[in-house]
């Protein structure tokens, strides 16, 4: 792929508006031959029939000067991407990633492109984490918003997104920042550096860079009111009980000095000492479990945002082996670490009335009762995921021209390792020994039992004290904690060759073809420390322990054996113009692609693109495309074996709060997902106006044999369960140890099942708009999306509507705001002296896509954020540069307060605002940017 100048660029994005006067008056020059993504053939925007916004680097830093994926997520087009704030999980998936989603349909759905060759998945279920994109010789992203699976195969569903690096610096540049809030915390750090060199009288080329980023994150949730309050959404969403919003949330049957749940002490719990004391309730809240005050414990150590600590390295060699034929070679390696704090450890279980940790007043009121049972959250204990990803991409090939053809030949290795450790799990059957305590009749010391009977299942057991708050050993908490990981080996071996040209002309120019043909390995293996299968030794154990428990309390991964795609593709492209200086237009374009895939795991796949441009005049441009597009299910949908995550789940039949388990399953059996999408557009550059245009386009998707996830904690899932009368097949995902009739507490389920099926279609629809006015004083760009619908519909469920709704679309929980508005704008007041202002918006949000649920709050409302950088020109005799200061969030806004009704049941751990709202504050980066 060529890269030349950004500002020779195509009508449909215009000049970025980071383009200084200087480059801005380059616009007036020839445009330079660049290859527009989305396409083989095309080397003019103008004649594009796809959608294509391109954004350069410099307006994206400008922005916000943290990382590509934060400059990203702030274009409308994107929606329900997941990042460093963006409710951090327990590291299953690294729930910190940096993960782009065009249209809000899925981040599986949008492909994701390095210099036009398909980035491998970085996440064990087949995400792409763009942080491992080397930055510092980025030059723009280009942004193709619509299907073009027939161009570039599988997952082009909602879009392409292409990273183009510079493949022509020469010089030496660097960069250096450092961030923090307003509140004094997440002091982030950046640098980087980049060199480029031509060689052999210029035959040859030579560039390398290295970039560094040291984000810490915020790990105390409660250093922000709108975070320490701990917001969630209870009721049931019927119009007895509507959801509603309730702060201070807390589980009524947890405490952090632990609580007796029975017997004649029940309703006890213990305080900063080993004293017990009548448990002070809270308001009754909606749900059964949770209390808004009172005593009971939450999620208190959860993050805010997750740490991120990248490095880049990445080198090129490009060289003329003859006047028609280049070699190139290039390399990256991103080493990538994410760390957060996720939900604290909870102990629940029986207890013996004659533990020696227990007063003997106690143990006298309990009688003749031998057991109890207890729960307890540990307030200063909790899991802490880390997950180190390590991505080597190397690409290498040959390109040139014959006859008047030219060719691409070349050939990609790449290698993802994810590490994800959880250091802080808890080995069960431990536990069990140690919660089980005893008096050493010998001498008198607290010993665990298993000690005395069996010494040998569980050598040096270290006995726990439960009653009171910290009143933990540190030597107890070692014994029963231990470090669990599993890692994910992703690798891709790729072949592909192109041939464009144009063999004959037309009566209005020449027609252009393009062949392109691809084979593609790619495997995935999972190595895991720990299985959901492994099961504690209960000899010698009185309680707290059976053939069933499992070994760890969180998070365990099985192991996967070495699974392989094997991938063989066919495309054709051609460019036929119809009319050229024609009194119906100045010119007329049709372009057709099609697409054979095979699959080797999910059969065949046939794809095919038409559109056509018809250029009115000088000023006016008509487009429009149709495509039939596909995803073809990864190795993770199809092989993954069986995960096992505890935690806290809502029941809607018994209408309470529990600890149960979740088992996510895959399926081999899944097919290929179908797109179909229709882009009709219009681009009017006046010409009583320079340096203006506005693009306006209109887009329709629809997917059908949509992979779904469905599970026994959606509520929707739960409601038609109900409705159905427990007669549902959906009831399946719920396992109860009771006849359904029975809605008491003991019929809440021990499991909820996640199964994926090829049972969904989804559709969105909408608009996009770009207006550009470029002129020496003054620069703008606007980008406005409005997505009114994004519609999943499931046999027998109730059809969900995510469009405009801040919570509960499928798989994601995340906002996708019906209208999206970003403006840049860039006021040049000397000319060393700029101003940058970006404007943020996003209307009103319901509250659920279900439209059955019932809430008693007022919708959510409309947000808007502002960034301001101010930039000072350095010019020195070694080079030139750029000072700049940066605010983000100028008048720290606060994120509006909303929730996931299922994050009820969990409070405080999850996020209680918007995906896209920013929970940080006011944040100031300071830094340099040089050129040698």
């Amino acid at each position: 792929m060529k890269t030349h100048h950004v500002s020779a660029l195509l009508l449909l994005s215009a000049s970025p508006l980071a383009l200084s006067s200087q480059a801005h008056a380059q616009t007036a020059q020839p445009e330079q031959e660049i290859i527009v993504t989305g396409s083989r053939i095309i080397t003019n925007g103008n004649n594009s029939p796809a959608p294509v916004t391109v954004v350069s680097t410099e307006q994206l830093f400008r922005a916000q000067p943290s990382t590509i994926a934060d400059g990203l997520n702030n274009m409308p087009i994107f929606a329900s991407s997941r990042g460093q704030s963006t409710n951090v999980g327990n590291g299953g998936q690294n729930g910190a990633a940096n993960v782009l989603n065009l249209r809000s349909l899925g981040a599986l759905r949008t492909l994701i492109l390095y210099d036009g060759h398909r980035v491998p998945p970085t996440t064990p279920d087949g995400q792409v984490n763009v942080d491992m994109i080397p930055q510092t010789l980025l030059q723009r992203v280009d942004l193709v918003t619509g299907g073009v699976s027939a161009v570039y195969g599988s997952d082009a569903m909602s879009g392409v997104v292409n990273f183009i690096p510079d493949t022509t610096f020469t010089g030496l540049k660097w960069n250096a920042q450092s961030g923090i809030s307003q509140r004094g915390d997440d002091n982030s750090f950046q640098a980087g550096a980049a060199w480029g060199t031509k060689f052999a009288d210029g035959r040859g080329h030579f560039e390398a860079s290295y970039q560094f980023n040291n984000d810490p994150g915020i790990f105390d949730k409660s250093n922000r009111p709108w975070a320490s309050s701990t917001w969630t959404v209870q009721g049931n969403g019927s119009t007895a009980n509507p959801y509603h919003l309730v702060r201070d949330t807390r589980l009524s049957t947890y405490t952090y000095g632990g609580l007796i749940t029975n017997g004649a002490l029940a309703n006890q719990s213990f305080g900063a000492t080993n004293t017990l004391h009548p448990f002070v309730n809270g308001a009754a809240s909606g749900t059964t479990g949770i209390q808004s005050g009172g005593e009971g414990a939450y999620y208190n150590m959860a993050s805010l945002k997750s740490a991120l600590r990248t490095h880049q390295l990445f080198a090129r060699l490009d060289y003329e082996v003859s006047d028609h034929v280049k070699a190139y070679l290039q390399g990256s390696g991103t080493f990538n670490w994410n760390h957060n704090s996720h939900q604290n450890i909870q102990i629940s279980g029986t207890l013996s009335t004659s533990n020696p940790y227990l007063p003997s007043a106690y143990q006298a009121a309990m009688a003749p009762a031998t057991t109890f049972t207890f729960n307890k959250m540990l307030q200063g204990v909790a899991y802490q995921p880390e997950s180190q990803s390590n991505q080597f991409f190397f690409l290498g090939g040959f390109k040139g021209d014959l006859g008047g053809w030219k060719w691409d030949v070349g050939a990609t290795y790449s290698k993802a390792t994810q590490k994800t450790l959880l250091p802080n799990n808890v080995n069960n059957g431990r536990l069990a020994a140690a919660m089980d305590a005893v008096t050493n009749p010998a001498n008198g010391q607290i010993v665990c039992r298993v000690t005395l009977t069996n010494p040998s299942a569980y050598p040096g057991c270290v006995p726990i004290n439960l009653f009171g708050a910290g009143a933990e050993s540190q030597a107890a908490l070692d014994y029963i904690i231990q470090p669990t990981s599993f890692t994910a080996t992703t690798t891709m071996k790729d072949v592909s060759g192109s041939i464009t040209g144009a063999p004959f002309r037309s009566w209005a120019g020449d027609v252009k073809l393009a062949f392109s043909a691809e084979l593609r390995q790619l495997s995935l293996k999972i190595d895991s420390t720990a299985q959901p299968t492994d099961h504690p030794d209960c000899t010698g154990l009185t309680a707290n322990c059976t053939a069933t428990t499992a070994l760890y309390r969180s998070n365990t991964q099985a192991n996967m054996p070495l699974a392989r795609q094997t991938v063989s593709e066919a495309a054709i492209e051609a460019e036929v113009p119809l009319l050229a200086d024609h009194w119906l237009a100045k010119a007329l374009n049709i372009n057709g692609a099609a697409r054979f895939a095979h699959y080797d795991t999910s059969g065949n796949a046939f794809t095919w693109k038409l559109g056509g441009v018809w250029h009115v005049n000088d000023e006016f441009t008509l487009r429009v495309t149709q495509s039939r597009d596909f995803r073809a299910p990864n190795l993770y949908d199809l092989f993954a074996p069986t995960q096992v995550n505890p935690g806290n789940m809502y029941d809607l039949h018994t209408n309470m709060t529990s600890a149960s388990y979740q088992i996510n399953a895959s399926n081999p059996n899944l097919k290929p997902e179908k797109g179909n999408t229709i882009t009709i557009g219009a681009v009017y550059k006046p010409h009583w106006l320079p340096g203006a245009s506005l693009a306006v386009d209109y887009y329709n998707i629809r997917i059908t044999d949509a992979i779904q996830s469905l599970g026994g904690g959606n509520l929707a899932v739960q409601r038609l369960c109900e409705a159905a009368g427990g007669n549902s097949p959906y009831c399946s995902l719920l396992d109860r140890p009771l006849p359904f009739s029975n809605t008491s507490a003991a019929n809440f389920p021990t499991a909820f099942y996640n199964r994926s099926i090829n049972i969904a279609s989804a559709r969105t629809n909408g608009l996009d708009v770009e207006a550009n006015y470029n002129s020496r004083l003054f620069n703008l760009r606007l980008l406005y999306t409005y997505q009114p619908h994004i519609r999943y519909l499931i046999p027998g469920i109730q059809d969900l509507d995510a469009g405009g709704a801040g919570f509960g679309a499928p798989n994601q929980a995340l906002a996708s705001p019906k209208h999206r508005i970003t403006a840049m704008m860039r006021f040049n007041v000397t000319s060393d002296f700029t101003i940058d202002v970006m404007e943020r918006f996003r209307s009103g949000l319901s509250w659920n896509a279900d439209p059955t649920f019932i809430y008693s709050e007022a919708p959510i409302k409309p947000a808007a954020y502002t960034n301001l950088t101010l930039t000072h020109k350095v010019r020195t005799a070694a080079g030139n540069g750029d000072v700049f200061l940066t605010v983000q969030n100028l008048f720290d806004r606060a994120p509006s307060i909303g929730s996931q009704p299922a994050w009820g049941a969990i409070p405080g751990l999850f996020t209680a605002w918007p995906n896209g709202d920013d929970p940080i504050g006011r944040y100031f980066t300071l830094g340099v940017r040089m050129k040698m």
